[in-house]
């Protein structure tokens, strides 16, 4: 069994584009947000998300692959391109059936629906060109990420509600663990969708400024958007071409805890034993994380359940904790794969990122949190929680290069 590494990671942000650009924009506490200008909001009480500005897909697609992509897979071949670039990938790497692209997402181009739909029903049947079909579908994004980088390994999509991008990580991982891949191009994509928007008004899950999680103002999550991309790469694959590892991938843990639609578990019963196995998974103790990428959505219901999880886990405070959905939002599908990108970075530099808008924690959330400012200090292990809808609960956790015991030692 291999061991697993980040090599490269890429990354299209509601705050920044591009590596350096977003650690800069998360050590500054830059919010994303901003008026929707997707679509039109007439009619709507809220009328703000985390949109990505100044993408332009041209700028980082051929003309054909800007043709026939959405904006969905554009931000996923664009976060490709970074991440091969970041890990000093040759394309003749990629180009072979070692090579595989494992992505998630919730709607995929979900906005391209929307388009035809509104053909369809102003301009009739015929008007709806038939080129335009095939951009659509969930199933499409790692085809088109493939398609532009060459890889001619397995394909998949794994539309896990908002814990898309842990659980493509997790089978990534084992793809290279298992011996069946070499590199793994493997994260998330999600464009903001007026049908996803106006959904999450209905539930009232939408804040009115700000999310602010953890903290006793929270009113609610930001509709996000983006892509997070990760390069995982084999030892032996790494060592052949003399590369140089960002993070390790230690393990992950996977649990529903078959409760509700929208609402978790009182006690996060699921996201506990998804936690647990990430750990044990990895040849860890609770004691060993050293920080911890919360789900954090900034709801009134799950922001106290995650931190009684991480109280009786870890202890009250004894683990620093963050959200950066107060800076980029909630990105849906490609929340986590956003989030995995952000702890190779604390691992990097060791500086955990802030939770912005963060005035007083509530006595319901018992969590150290590092409030709105980033916060300097060593980090070998970080866990990274998605714990979405349906009780689709995922956990991964990155580690300092050289931290982890041998593959053999562990839980896997």
């Amino acid at each position: 069994m291999s061991r697993v590494f980040v090599t490269g990671v890429g990354v299209v942000a509601p705050t920044a584009i591009g590596r350096s650009e977003f650690h800069a924009a998360l050590c500054a506490g830059r919010s994303g947000v901003a008026e929707v200008t997707h679509f039109d909001t007439a009619g709507m009480d809220r009328t703000h998300a985390c949109e990505v500005k100044g993408f332009r897909s041209r700028d980082h697609l051929t003309a054909a692959e800007d043709r026939r992509s959405g904006r969905c897979s554009a931000m996923a071949i664009a976060a490709a391109r970074m991440a091969v670039e970041d890990a000093g990938m040759e394309s003749s790497l990629l180009c072979t059936d070692r090579c595989s692209v494992i992505l998630g997402t919730t709607m995929g181009e979900a906005n391209l629906l929307g388009e035809l739909e509104k053909v369809w029903i102003h301009e009739g049947e015929e008007a709806v060109a038939p080129t335009r079909l095939p951009r659509y579908g969930t199933t499409l994004l790692p085809i088109h990420v493939a398609r532009a980088l060459g890889a001619r390994g397995m394909v998949l999509t794994l539309p896990a509600a908002c814990a898309a991008g842990n659980y493509a990580i997790g089978f990534a991982s084992d793809q290279i663990r298992e011996g069946r891949a070499d590199v793994v191009i493997t994260g998330g994509s999600e464009v903001i969708e007026r049908l996803q928007y106006a959904g999450f008004l209905r539930l009232g899950a939408m804040a009115p400024d700000h999310c602010r999680p953890f903290d006793a103002n929270r009113r609610g999550l930001i509709i996000g958007e983006g892509a997070g991309i990760l390069v995982l790469e084999s030892e032996a694959h790494l060592v052949r071409r003399g590369g140089r590892p960002l993070a390790e991938v230690g393990g992950y843990g996977l649990a529903c805890d078959a409760h509700h639609i929208t609402r978790p578990h009182p006690e996060g019963e699921g996201s506990e034993r998804a936690m647990l196995g990430a750990i044990a998974s990895s040849g860890l103790t609770a004691s060993e994380v050293d920080f911890i990428n919360a789900h954090g959505t900034g709801t009134q219901t799950n922001d106290p359940i995650e931190s009684r999880v991480l109280a009786r886990l870890f202890g009250e405070g004894a683990v620093p904790v963050s959200s950066i959905k107060s800076m980029i939002g909630h990105c849906m599908g490609a929340a986590s794969a956003i989030e995995a990108v952000s702890c190779v970075l604390t691992l990097d530099h060791d500086l955990m990122p802030p939770t912005i808008h963060h005035e007083h924690t509530d006595p319901a959330c018992p969590v150290d949190v590092v409030a709105n400012r980033p916060r300097s200090q060593r980090v070998n292990v970080v866990l990274n929680n998605s714990l979405a809808f349906g009780g689709y609960d995922a956990v991964v956790t990155f580690a300092r290069v050289g931290t982890l015991p041998n593959v053999e030692e562990r839980g896997h």
